[in-house]
Formats: C-alpha cells, structure tokens, sequence
C-alpha cells in the first residue's frame, strides 16, 4: 500500500540516475516506510523498480534484516522468476540501499498447493555460500523459542507450555527463505514470486513451511489463520516434509508464540491475536 512519506533525498536519486537515467524523469512513491526500512517505487513508461534503503540492522529475534543478504540472494536467483531481478546495490550516507526491478501483482490470499509447489522448487535450489543457518531438530528450535521468551517479561508463563519433543537434526538441509508470509508472496498471470529477502538462511525446510503456515503470520498479513483442510492440503503438496513438520509443529508454535509476545511487548499490540492463536495451535498440537 502507497503511503504518505518524504521522497528519497537528492543523494539517492542520483546514486539510483547512475544506474537507471531514465529515472531523472519518472515518478517516485512511497511503497512502504518505517522503524525497519524504507522502500520507494520509481515508475517509467517502459518498467517499474523498487528503491530499498535498510534502516538498521534490525534486533529481531527471528526475522533479521540483512541488506547484503537479500542483495546476494537476488543476484543468485536472477532469471527465475523467483525473486525480484537485482538492479544494483549500494551503499549511501543514508544507508545501504538495494534496487531492484519491481514485481507487479498481488498479494497471495489462496490456493495452498501453488504455494507447496513453489517453496519445493525454492528448496531445490543451490545453496549459496555465506548464509546463517537456521535452528535444526526440535532441540534447537525450542532453545530459540527460548532464547525469544526471554526477552520478555508480561508472556512468561508461555513455558509452562513447553512441549517435551525429540525429533533430531535433518542433514537434508535446503536454501530457505525464512520470511514466507502471504505479504512477502505476489500472484500474477506469470505465477507466485517472493519479494523481501533480508533474512535468507539454509536448514530444515520445515523452516519455510512453519512460516507459510503459522495462524499468526496467516492472520497477521491474510486476514484470517489457514484452515486445517488447507493446512493438509498444503502438505499433500509437500509429502516428503510432511511428516517431519507434523512431528516439529508444537516447537515451531512454542517459538512464534514467544516471537508475538516479543513483538506485543515492543510496541506491537496487534500481535497480541497472534500470540493466541499460536498457543491455541500449540495446544491443539500437542494433543
């Protein structure tokens, strides 16, 4: 959604005219901005990019925001119709900057199995060099969630929650991209693309799948939590992870319930539905 914000400064449409002139002439507006990151969408008459400046590092605790490693990612998975197609990548006085050609569309709001066969060929991808790696086996993602509660201080009984499960490490491990919310999802008549790849990783691609199907993220960016028929048909469409996910689910619920509390404890209330609705999934879980 286009809101009400400054303009990029002088300096940055410059740094962007070195790389596209034709942008001295087009018309510049606000994508989104805030806290994190602010984007600016630059439209000529022939194409469209996108002007990201990264704010901060970010301290979040589960969705880091990595300026070199979306710019990385985007380089990697150029030509697929994947990812957005890099323009360039930058550093200003303002901040790293990253410019990239924009993907028209919208927001993804149905259809589970395009999603399945989409994040199946993301996994199939080559593993660049340089990526975190993420929490791997129940053991290591409970410690997340852990570490995340921790941070606060009103969620705390969220522990006493804290499923007992032992589901080890998987070698099988893929390119993930870690933030697989519906927002982060665009349809077109080309098919789904993912945008905002500032927290790429490699691990478990129940990683991803946890993401997609979390009631939180779901109802956070769609409205409303998947319902448990597409929740199965999503994983129908993903059956050699299905099992595993099942196994793993109440760890990943225990952490992205840790992770709303977090984020209602540092100024974000409307999590606070999310935060339910995860314990309300762990519980379910581990029945």
């Amino acid at each position: 959604m286009i809101q009400t914000a400054p303009l990029p400064s002088p300096e940055l449409r410059q740094r962007v005219s070195d790389f596209a002139p034709w942008v001295a002439e087009a018309q510049w507006s606000v994508l989104f901005g805030g806290r994190t990151n602010t984007a600016w969408q630059v439209s000529g008459t022939e194409q469209t990019l996108v002007l990201k400046l990264y704010r901060t590092s970010s301290a979040n605790p589960l969705f880091p925001n990595d300026a070199a490693a979306e710019a990385m990612m985007l380089a990697h998975l150029s030509g697929l119709g994947i990812a957005p197609e890099l323009v360039a990548s930058f550093d200003s006085s303002e901040g790293h900057c990253t410019l990239y050609h924009a993907i028209p569309g919208q927001p993804w709001r149905d259809g589970v199995a395009e999603i399945a066969a989409m994040m199946q060929r993301l996994h199939g991808q080559a593993i660049p060099s340089g990526l975190r790696s993420l929490p791997n086996g129940s053991a290591e993602v409970l410690a997340h969630g852990d570490e995340i509660l921790a941070r606060c201080k009103e969620h705390s009984d969220l522990a006493d929650l804290r499923p007992a499960l032992d589901v080890p490490t998987t070698t099988q491990t893929v390119l993930l991209h870690c933030d697989m919310v519906p927002g982060n999802l665009i349809t077109n008549a080309d098919g789904l693309h993912l945008i905002d790849w500032q927290c790429p990783g490699v691990g478990d691609p129940c990683e991803d799948i946890a993401i997609f199907l979390s009631p939180a993220m779901q109802g956070l960016y769609r409205g409303e939590a998947l319902s448990l028929e597409d929740r199965d048909l999503f994983l129908r469409h993903y059956p050699q992870a299905a099992a595993r996910y099942l196994e793993l689910a109440p760890a990943y619920h225990y952490r992205m319930a840790a992770y709303c509390a977090w984020k209602v404890e540092n100024g974000t209330p409307d999590y606070e539905t999310g935060f339910r609705a995860e314990v309300a999934a762990l519980k379910e879980a581990l029945r």
